[in-house]
C-alpha cells in the first residue's frame, strides 16, 4: 500500500456502540509487506516482513506515512471518547498544586530547591544564600529555555565548588543526547562553551574550571568515554581521561561523599569497577578493585575509609565492606555488615555519626540506622504496604537523616529524623488537592505462582469495595533489570479508584522486591517466570474476588511492555484490555544488532542470541515472533519516534503484524508521539493528556466509560 492510500485508509466513519470504541467502527491502516531475512551467526533465519519500518534517521516518507496513518486512525477511533479523556485530564490536573516546590537542601552555604509556577509545564531551579529568607537566585528557568520547543529536558546540573559557575546538560530532541552549557552565576553570562553528544552526568574538579563528563557513542548511545573540559577552550580539544572498551558496560562519574575524590564507575549487569582520583588534583585515576565477572561493587568515601556495597564472596543479597583510602584490590576489603539470606542490601548513606542502610525484607523497604556506638534501629513505617528510601542528604556532618515515605494511599512524603534523639519532622507531604486518604484502603496479599512460589501483590481500592468478583481491575508490573516496583502513591490512579476499580501492583520475579534471587529467577533462561507470575497473580486475584474475570486490564511499559506482549500471546483470554507503552517486543532482532542503543549492555539480562541456546529461548517468548492467529484483547500501544531505548519500529512492526493475525474483534490502537522519546512528551501536564487518552480507552473497554468519579466500588 502506498503512502497516499495509507493516509486515506485513516479517514474513518465512527459508529457508537457498547463499548464506545469498537473494532468494527473503522478500518485500520495496512502496512506493506516486504520480505526481509534476519540472519543469526549460527545459521538461523527468520522472515521479517515489516523490517522496512526501521529508519534510523526517521525520514523515510513511507514509514512516516504509516505512523501518521495509525495516529489518524487512533484520532478517529477515539473521537467519541474525547469528552471522557478531557474529564480524566481535568480530574488528574485538578489534584496537582500548580505552584508547588521541592524541599530545600543545604550545600556549601546555599539552599537549593525547584519550584513550579501556576500554568507552567517546567520547573524553575533556584537557590538562596544562607537561609530561605534570602533573595532568590534563579539558576535555570526551564520554561523559558523550552519555549517554542516540542520537547525539552534538563538532565544533570552542577554548581562549581566555589558556588560561582553552573554547568548543565539539556536535550531538545528526546533521544537522550545532551549538550553541556555553562553560566556565570554572578553575572548571568552564558558562556560560549558547548559540549554536544554527552550523557547528563557531570562533575566539577576543585579548581572550578575543569568539568568531567561522559561522552556517548553517536550511534549506539553507549557511554564510552570520560573527558575533561577546561572553561574557555574548545570542546574539540577536551582531553580523554578514560575510555571503556567493553561495550557491555555503562559508565558514570561522581564525587565521593566527603568531596575528596572524583570516581568513574563502569557497570554491566553482572560486574562493576571503579577508578578514583583526588578531586583537588584529578590527573591519575586509580582502580579501587579490578573488575571480575559476577562481582559487583559500589563504593563511597568518608572518615578516611571506603565503604563498599558488594556481592563478592557469594553475598548474593549484598553486604557492606570497608577498605583503606589507598585500596587497590579486594584483598584489602574487610567485612562490616554481613550478608544475610533474608535481607537484601540496596544502598547506604554515610554520615559522621552513623550510617543509614537501605534494605529489603519480605518484599518491603526499610532503613536501618547503624550508630558509631554499635547500636542499631529501624525507621518506623505506618502501613502494611509502603515505599521508603533515602532522600537528599547533601551534608554528612549532621545527626538528621532525610528519607522519603509513600504508599498507595499516602502521597509522597519527606521526613527528617534525628538519629540521636529520635525526633521526627514532617518536612513535606506532596499536596494532592481534593484527595482524602481516609477514603481508600491499601493492603498486601500473596498470590501463588504455578511453581508454588508466593508472589507479593500490593492493592488499593476505595472504601466500600466488596470482594464479590464483579469489579474492574488494572494490574501493573515491570519485572526486569532487578528494578523493584514499590507501592508508591499514584495520583492519576485515584480517578480509577473513584470509578470503582481496583489497582494492583504485581511484584513479579525479575525485580528485586524479594532479594537478588528474585531477580535471577526472572532473567536469562528464567525470563518466562516474569510472564507466568503476572498471569498467575491475575488468576489468583480473580479467584479471591478482587475482580471479574472479564474486567481485568493489564499495563506495562518498556521492558514491562515486553511483559504485556508476552501475556497477550500466552493468555489473551485473561485480559479484557492491555495497555503498553514503548514496549520492547522485538527481542531477538534487536539483541542481534549491536548498533542499536543499549543492546550490548544487556546480554547478561536477556542473553546473547548470537549463541543458539539463548537465541532459541528468546525466540520462544519474543512477542513479535510469537504473534499467532488467535483472538487478542483490546490494546492501546504507545511509542515515541525519537525513543533511544526502545526504538519506535519495534511497536510499529508489532502492530502491523498483529493486525494481520488478530482473529478477534477487539480494537487495537497505536499512538506515536512524533516529537517524543522514551519518556513521552516533556512537560508536567502533557504526559497527563496522553495518560488520559489511554485511561479513557481502558475505561471504555471495561464498561466504565459512563461511570462518574463517585461510582461505588465493586457494586
Amino acid at each position: 500500500m502506498n503512502p497516499t492510500s495509507l493516509l486515506l485508509s485513516a479517514v474513518l466513519t465512527m459508529t457508537l456502540s457498547t463499548p464506545t470504541v469498537a473494532a468494527t467502527a473503522a478500518t485500520p491502516p495496512d502496512a506493506a509487506k516486504k520480505p526481509h531475512v534476519v540472519k543469526a551467526p549460527h545459521g538461523a533465519q527468520r522472515n521479517d516482513e515489516y523490517y522496512w519500518l526501521r529508519d534510523d534517521k526517521r525520514t523515510n516518507p513511507e514509514m512516516l506515512a504509516y505512523l501518521n496513518a495509525e495516529n489518524a486512525y487512533t484520532d478517529a477511533l477515539m473521537a467519541p471518547l474525547k469528552p471522557l479523556e478531557n474529564k480524566l485530564y481535568e480530574e488528574i490536573v485538578s489534584r496537582i498544586k500548580q505552584d508547588d516546590s521541592s524541599v530545600p537542601y543545604r550545600e556549601r552555604g546555599y539552599y537549593y530547591y525547584s519550584r513550579f509556577e501556576t500554568g507552567q509545564d517546567y520547573p524553575i531551579h533556584a537557590r538562596r544564600s544562607g537561609n530561605m529568607d534570602a533573595p532568590e537566585q534563579v539558576l535555570l528557568d526551564v520554561n523559558a529555555m523550552a519555549k517554542g520547543k516540542d520537547y525539552f529536558s534538563v538532565g544533570d546540573f552542577e554548581v562549581s565548588q566555589d558556588n560561582q559557575i553552573l554547568a548543565w546538560a539539556d536535550d531538545a530532541v528526546g533521544r537522550r543526547q545532551y549538550i553541556i552549557r555553562f553560566k556565570n552565576l554572578a553575572t548571568g553570562e552564558v558562556y560560549a562553551d558547548e559540549i554536544p553528544g554527552v550523557s547528563p552526568n557531570i562533575v566539577w574538579a576543585d579548581d572550578n574550571r575543569t568539568l568531567f563528563y561522559v561522552e556517548n557513542d553517536p550511534e549506539t548511545l553507549l557511554t564510552v568515554r570520560v573527558k575533561k573540559h577546561v572553561l574557555g577552550t574548545p570542546a574539540s580539544k577536551d582531553v580523554l581521561v578514560y575510555e571503556e572498551k567493553d561495550d557491555s558496560f555503562y559508565m558514570s562519574i561522581d564525587r565521593s561523599r566527603d568531596d575528596k575524590y572524583i570516581c568513574i564507575g563502569v557497570e554491566s549487569t553482572v560486574s562493576s569497577e571503579m577508578r578514583c582520583a583526588p578531586a583537588a588534583n584529578p590527573d591519575k585515576f586509580v582502580v579501587l578493585a579490578p573488575r571480575e565477572r559476577d562481582v559487583e561493587y559500589q563504593a563511597d568515601h568518608l572518615d578516611g575509609r571506603w565503604v563498599i556495597r558488594t556481592n563478592a564472596d557469594g553475598a548474593a543479597n549484598f553486604k557492606l565492606v570497608t577498605a583503606p583510602s589507598d585500596a587497590t584490590s579486594r584483598k584489602q576489603w574487610k567485612d562490616w555488615v554481613p550478608h544475610r539470606e533474608d535481607v537484601f542490601v540496596e544502598g547506604f548513606e554515610l554520615f559522621d555519626g552513623f550510617t543509614a542502610v537501605a534494605e529489603r525484607s519480605d518484599g518491603l523497604e526499610r532503613l536501618r540506622l547503624m550508630k558509631k556506638d554499635g547500636k542499631e534501629e529501624f525507621v518506623k513505617a505506618d502501613e502494611p504496604a509502603y515505599a521508603m528510601g533515602l532522600s537528599v542528604n547533601s551534608e554528612h556532618d549532621t545527626p538528621w537523616l532525610r528519607y522519603s515515605y509513600t504508599s498507595l494511599t499516602t502521597p509522597g512524603t519527606t521526613y527528617e529524623v534525628n538519629v540521636d534523639t529520635g525526633e521526627r519532622k514532617l518536612l513535606k507531604r506532596d499536596p494532592v488537592l481534593g484527595y482524602d486518604p481516609e477514603k481508600y484502603v491499601t493492603e498486601r496479599v500473596w498470590a501463588t505462582a504455578r511453581d508454588g512460589v508466593k508472589v507479593p501483590v500490593s492493592l488499593v481500592y476505595k472504601k466500600g469495595f466488596e470482594k464479590n468478583g464483579k469489579a474492574a481491575m488494572l494490574q501493573y508490573a515491570y519485572g526486569s533489570y532487578g528494578s523493584s516496583t514499590d507501592p508508591r502513591f499514584n495520583g492519576p490512579v485515584v480517578s480509577l479508584l473513584d470509578r470503582g476499580m481496583v489497582y494492583a501492583i504485581a511484584h513479579i520475579r525479575g525485580g528485586q522486591e524479594m532479594g537478588r534471587k528474585w531477580y535471577d529467577d526472572g532473567k536469562l533462561f528464567h525470563k518466562k517466570n516474569t510472564f507466568t507470575d503476572f498471569i498467575d497473580v491475575t488468576d489468583d486475584l480473580v479467584k479471591q474476588g478482587y475482580a471479574a474475570k472479564d474486567r481485568v486490564a493489564a499495563y506495562g511499559g518498556s521492558a514491562g511492555g515486553l511483559l504485556m506482549g508476552a501475556i497477550a500471546n500466552m493468555a489473551p483470554d485473561h485480559y479484557r484490555v492491555i495497555l503498553s507503552q514503548v514496549p520492547f517486543v522485538d527481542v531477538v532482532t534487536t539483541m542481534l544488532d549491536p548498533s542499536i542503543p543499549l543492546t550490548t549492555n544487556e546480554y547478561d539480562e536477556w542473553g546473547n542470541p548470537e549463541k543458539k541456546d539463548y537465541y532459541d529461548y528468546m525466540l520462544s517468548y519474543s512477542p513479535y515472533d510469537n504473534l499467532s492467529k488467535q483472538a487478542y484483547p483490546a490494546m492501546f500501544v504507545g511509542t515515541g519516534l525519537w525513543d533511544s531505548q526502545v526504538q519506535y519500529w519495534e511497536p510499529a512492526k508489532y502492530i502491523a503484524r498483529l493486525r494481520d493475525l488478530d482473529a478477534g474483534a477487539q480494537p487495537v490502537v497505536f499512538r506515536t508521539n512524533m516529537d517524543a522519546g522514551h519518556g513521552g512528551k516533556s512537560g508536567r501536564f502533557r504526559r497527563y493528556r496522553e495518560l488520559s487518552e489511554m485511561y479513557a480507552f481502558m475505561l471504555d473497554q471495561l464498561g466504565l466509560a459512563g461511570a462518574g468519579a463517585t461510582a461505588t466500588a465493586g457494586k
